[in-house]
């Protein structure tokens, strides 16, 4: 039967082992039925059974969801640049590790370290597979188990922060080998908290950005400019985690302030670490920069082979970093850059062209307009800062419903229901004619998404 011309098309797509596999559950759901058999229809038959095994499991939708850096659909888009490196690596063997003027072994650090040393005026610099990682692998050498003793790490507990996927310093800093020192309270830490927590196991003090949240009213906290004296006179290594971290003043573009990388070298700290695939718009990754001599030791760590970047994704943060060599293009060139600094009037004309559109293709379904937002930077960037946007704005009955068709369509829609409105954030709708063009193979009258998954 896998021989049957209608199998052809499937057994080319799918490979002769699946189609049989399939054939054989379709001729035991027959048995007792009678010998004449349609082939097309058993084709038909096995195309919908192997419809999810043949089929990516990672599809493309619009993220229309208000939250620029969305954790849950990829975070940061890349950069053509970035992307035509990428495949290019992917296609042909590369100097990964080898150095053409020597003709011996090279590092694969050094594709990305030159531009971040310039970039963030460090002397060093490496990178891993993503932040959490490059913390776990800076405490863990900087601060790891000297002798089977535990040496500590004080962190203010105003920082002590969680993010998505129950990442939490102080799991991190048990897994790295380090004992937690605590000082100040929730909402104020000072100078004088960190001084007196200083013991003879101490290797570092920690700061932590908290970006996911924000800590307001009778607060207290310490500038790691104010840390550096204090860590100077008791030797030991002032660390700083930036989190989702950026490598230029987003003021720029007329968005609040986030620290930088640079401002954190220049204040003196000793190692900063942070995400290259949030605010610095690159493929995932954890960049870790700061002092020669401490940069060697975590590079020298074990457990930086572990958690190596690959050939793809250094080829991606190579050209990503390139492009913050001429920082006036950003907005042009870097699509992360280009969705925040988007102005809100470009949004609303944008919203004004979907509108005719979206309203045929609705009917009577739903009301449609177009509603004022705020949406978000996300992935812990500037939890309280929101940006001004505009959305088409569904009401009506059945919203949760009217979701789930859009889930449906051949390019999934992911908007936000809020306030009796199902929303559509246009903020970060970079492709207009894709998104007009399925409109009129919604299906309303579904009661569920397409299965797309196995």
């Amino acid at each position: 039967m896998a021989s049957w011309p209608a199998l052809a098309p499937l057994v080319a797509r799918a490979g002769r082992p699946l189609v049989i596999e399939a054939l054989r559950v379709w001729a035991e759901a027959r048995r007792g039925m009678p010998d004449v058999v349609d082939e097309a229809a058993c084709a038909r038959w096995c195309e919908t059974r192997l419809a999810v095994l043949v089929s990516p499991s990672q599809r493309r939708v619009f993220n229309l969801t208000g939250t620029v850096l969305h954790t849950n659909l990829g975070r940061a888009l890349l950069a053509e640049e970035a992307v035509a490196a990428a495949v290019a690596a992917m296609r042909s063997p590369t100097t990964l590790e080898y150095d053409l003027a020597d003709g011996a072994r090279g590092e694969r650090d050094d594709h990305v370290a030159p531009w971040l040393r310039r970039l963030t005026g460090a002397e060093a610099a490496t990178a891993v597979n993503n932040n959490a990682a490059a913390v776990l692998l800076v405490l863990n050498a900087l601060a790891g188990p000297r002798e089977g003793r535990a040496r500590e790490v004080i962190v203010s507990r105003g920082e002590l922060i969680e993010i998505g996927g129950a990442f939490r310093i102080p799991d991190i800093m048990a897994h790295a080998g380090c004992r937690l020192v605590e000082v100040g309270t929730t909402n104020r830490t000072h100078l004088r908290d960190y001084a007196a927590a200083i013991g003879p196991d101490t290797a570092a003090i920690m700061k932590v950005h908290p970006s996911n949240y924000a800590i307001q009213g009778f607060t207290k906290s310490v500038p790691a400019a104010e840390l550096v004296p204090l860590a100077r006179e008791k030797g030991i290594a002032l660390i700083e985690d930036l989190g989702s971290g950026t490598l230029v003043d987003l003021e720029t573009w007329g968005l609040p302030h986030e620290p930088t990388a640079r401002e954190a070298i220049e204040a003196g700290v000793d190692v900063v670490t942070f995400s290259g695939d949030k605010l610095l718009g690159g493929p995932q990754a954890g960049l870790v920069v700061g002092r020669k001599d401490m940069i060697d030791r975590i590079a020298r760590n074990p457990m930086k082979r572990a958690l190596r970047l690959d050939k793809v994704r250094l080829a991606a943060l190579e050209a990503t970093l390139r492009l913050y060599g001429d920082p006036g293009r950003l907005a042009e060139r870097l699509p992360t850059i280009r969705s925040l600094a988007r102005p809100a009037t470009e949004i609303r004309a944008q919203a004004e062209r979907l509108l005719p559109r979206l309203r045929e293709a609705l009917g009577s379904a739903a009301d449609v307009g177009i509603a004022p937002v705020r949406g978000q930077i996300g992935s812990g960037a500037l939890p309280v800062d929101l940006l001004p946007s505009f959305a088409l704005a569904m009401t009506g009955k059945g919203l949760q419903r009217l979701a789930d068709a859009f889930r449906g369509l051949p390019i999934p829609v992911i908007g936000r229901i809020a306030d009796g409105s199902l929303l559509f954030d246009l903020r970060t709708l970079d492709d207009e004619p894709a998104f007009a063009g399925q409109l009129d193979q919604l299906d309303i009258g579904r009661s569920g998404p397409r299965q797309s998954g196995p």
